[in-house]
């Protein structure tokens, strides 16, 4: 498991409600991993916590080619909903592959391979993601279990065995449109996705 430091922390106000930021440096990469904590969470069970990997194209710019952007804006809603919880925001763009590989795999996506296939010929595996991170967080934040929101059995098999239980899987499900269908598709037939919509 990865070693972070709380580096920096502040009040964040959004149009979502009221956070505070606090910004962890990853000491083996100078990865600057962010949580976003709404209400008071410390030593709380059942923690409604979302980890979300960046996604420059979907988060920044609205990209409608994956789910990313819809993914955290919900995420965000729901945490301000119920005015305590968790956002994670893990620096591992294009699962895991940095900025310039997704723009390459998108180039490759466009001849009518699937996002995993693209980053294999790129010479990448499918996913290269840690959620390791989000545990160290989560434990400096002293939460005793979560909710998680997420489709992704991978995130919740993180937290298999670790001194976090996660107690529920909250689904954060985004509509298809005509960009994404086929990536959706992906994610729940070659990555087991727990969607329903696709």
């Amino acid at each position: 498991m990865p070693i972070l430091n709380r580096a920096a922390e502040s009040k964040l106000p959004t149009h979502h409600g009221n956070f505070s930021m606090y910004v962890y440096l990853e000491n083996n990469s100078n990865k600057e991993h962010i949580a976003l904590v709404a209400g008071d969470v410390t030593n709380k069970e059942n923690v409604l916590v979302r980890i979300h990997s960046e996604c420059i194209t979907g988060d920044v710019f609205s990209s409608q080619r994956c789910d990313c952007g819809e993914q955290l804006h919900m995420s965000l809603r729901m945490i301000a909903q119920q005015e305590a919880g968790i956002l994670l925001y893990l620096r591992q763009e294009g699962r895991g592959i940095g900025l310039i590989n997704k723009i390459k795999s998108y180039a490759l996506q466009e001849t009518g391979i699937d996002t995993m296939t693209a980053n294999k010929k790129l010479g990448f595996p499918a996913d290269m993601r840690d959620y390791s991170p989000a545990i160290s967080m989560l434990k400096d934040l002293q939460i005793q279990s979560i909710r998680l929101l997420t489709n992704n059995p991978e995130k919740i098999n993180t937290f298999v065995n670790s001194e976090i239980p996660c107690v529920e899987r909250v689904p954060v499900e985004a509509l298809p449109n005509e960009h994404n269908h086929y990536y959706l598709k992906t994610k729940r037939d070659a990555a087991g996705h727990l969607l329903l919509q696709v």
